[in-house]
């Protein structure tokens, strides 16, 4: 049975088994809830997805590093993605995701990160040389990516 884990909630120390992190596209109101198909598709799994889309997120707060409600978010975000086996990324087409860009860049190197940056994302050249450059392994669509993600649980 998949276990999801959403900001705020602590991490444990210890997973105890694999751990997905949910990588991509959240832009409230243009990106679809794409982490909603990850949470039905790895149901009957043993798996803990880790879910950065915050139930109780209030787009009022300022994004700063002084107001810590949004301090919280993103130091949850670094800490999960550090201790995650994987690293699913999607980059939703017609949105911007400057945030997972930056972690595209972040985590490029620790070989953990499986992408999909479908044809329509606006910066799907920098991404796929990215990709390239660093040899993370990248799909073609969103049913790949879950394939892929499945294939290393």
């Amino acid at each position: 049975m998949a276990t999801i884990i959403k900001p705020p909630t602590a991490l444990p120390t210890d997973f105890g088994c694999k751990s997905v992190f949910l990588a991509g596209s959240i832009e409230m109101g243009t990106a679809e809830q794409w982490q909603m198909e990850f949470e039905r598709e790895f149901q009957a799994t043993e798996v803990i997805l880790l879910n950065p889309r915050r139930d109780d997120w209030d787009p009022s707060w300022d994004q700063s590093a002084e107001d810590n409600r949004f301090r919280e978010q993103v130091e949850w975000e670094l800490m999960a993605q550090e201790r995650a086996d994987i690293i699913a990324m999607y980059f939703v087409p017609g949105t911007k995701s400057p945030v997972t860009l930056l972690e595209l860049g972040l985590f490029a190197q620790t070989h953990k990160l499986i992408v999909c940056c479908p044809v329509g994302f606006w910066r799907k050249g920098n991404v796929d040389l990215v990709c390239e450059r660093y040899s993370v392994r990248q799909v073609p669509d969103f049913a790949a990516l879950l394939r892929a993600v499945r294939s290393l649980i």
